[in-house]
């Protein structure tokens, strides 16, 4: 008997700003992305989040109101700030931890000294631009797409250097910090001094390279995130491959969350990364596949609401022959991992509640209510599969008659 499951992360998707925000995260305050989305944009066609019940939620005047197919509900951030991925560890049943925050600039000379210690070539070019150069290709210092002070970047030009040894590059940075995250990523097509040249210093004071700008994602990608007080195995991935379940991680899913028998499938391109669920799909009989949709962020990051538009309109195109090939023993889980407001002003995440769409045959549709943790996803799947619970969340599958 065929028993699956899909989760589908539209990466920076959010539905409200957090009611916390007025307190910690001011300039989030009216943050409404998908809203402002559909308020905008020059065209937004999303026929199959409708009948799956989008507008249960959003209550937006351009979408059509009819009969949901799926449970709807939101859930609220517990991890600080608006990470992808904090959020993705949340998803994944992390309970969230309480990280340093702080540039890389004040762990710079301590960075620098464990690297050297381990035969690395280090430098800083620039003492006015401070930044960490390790010879032949790779830039280190502060991920300036997210939050002041939490996710370190290790950057590095693929085409001279091995992602395997970026990697363990980004393993000694690791354990010498205690910010959320410290990423290692890299990509073909680009050289050392092209890495260089896109240094930047934001307006707060964070200094490092601008990867969008680099190129860095546009051939060959790869990248495996680093984070702080994460432990796979109490995380749905890693008990349902335990107790014998196949998992399957794709897109950005595949960078940030660590499962040891996983089959993975990179990528970035949001036609590929759902032509890649539907396939993966198709050939499976039983088990999990996750996914996350990656281009609706950076969309955000480019404050570009008619392009998050046509990033959430591919996905919906997609939707459609997916629902058709579900069947009656199959669980669709749809969410976000926090905002990405392209019209809220700036150009970073915003700390927003998360829409979450649960369809399965069998089950009526019915209001899952406002929860208090994105761990929620993790708990339910761990009913659905009925496997050990992870740390955190608290499961709907059985709540629904």
């Amino acid at each position: 008997m065929k028993k699956r499951a899909i989760l589908l992360i539209l990466d920076s998707l959010g539905v409200g700003a957090m009611d916390d925000v007025p307190k910690v995260r001011p300039r989030d305050v009216g943050a409404d992305t998908f809203r402002h989305i559909l308020d905008q944009a020059e065209q937004i066609e999303i026929p199959n989040l409708e009948k799956l019940g989008i507008n249960q939620l959003l209550h937006h005047p351009r979408l059509r109101n009819q009969p949901p197919l799926a449970s709807w509900g939101t859930l609220n951030l517990q991890h600080e700030g608006a990470d992808s991925y904090a959020g993705h560890q949340e998803i994944m049943g992390t309970r969230p931890r309480k990280p340093v925050r702080e540039p890389f600039v004040k762990v710079l000379p301590r960075v620098k000294k464990a690297l050297q210690n381990e035969g690395y070539r280090v430098e800083v070019p620039n003492p006015d631009l401070p930044y960490l150069w390790v010879n032949p290709g790779v830039v280190i210092g502060d991920n300036i797409e997210t939050d002041y002070g939490q996710i370190y970047n290790v950057s590095a030009a693929l085409d001279v250097i091995s992602f395997a040894e970026v990697l363990k590059i980004g393993k000694a940075v690791r354990e010498e910090v205690r910010v959320n995250r410290v990423i290692a990523l890299g990509g073909e097509g680009i050289s050392p001094e092209h890495l260089r040249q896109n240094v930047e210093r934001r307006e707060d004071g964070l200094i490092g390279l601008n990867s969008p700008k680099s190129g860095v994602y546009r051939k060959n990608y790869q990248a495996r995130h680093l984070g702080y007080g994460v432990d796979p195995e109490k995380q749905i991935p890693t008990l349902l491959v335990r107790a014998g379940w196949p998992v399957h991680l794709i897109g950005k899913m595949q960078d940030v969350i660590t499962c040891e028998g996983a089959e993975t499938f990179p990528g970035v391109d949001t036609d590929q990364v759902m032509r890649n669920v539907r396939n993966r799909f198709s050939q499976l009989e039983r088990g999990l596949i996750a996914a996350t949709v990656q281009e609706t962020d950076l969309a955000g990051h480019a404050e570009d609401v008619n392009r998050y538009a046509r990033k959430i309109m591919q996905v919906d195109r997609h939707l459609g022959p997916l629902l058709d090939q579900m069947g009656e023993n199959d669980l669709l889980l749809i969410s976000a991992d926090h905002g990405n407001d392209p019209t809220a002003g700036h150009s970073q995440h915003t700390r927003e509640k998360t829409f979450i769409l649960s369809y399965n045959q069998k089950r009526p549709a019915a209001f899952l209510g406002h929860r208090s943790t994105l761990s929620d996803i993790a708990a339910t799947l761990s009913q659905f599969f009925r496997v050990p619970p992870p740390e955190n969340g608290t499961g709907f599958y059985k709540e629904r008659k």
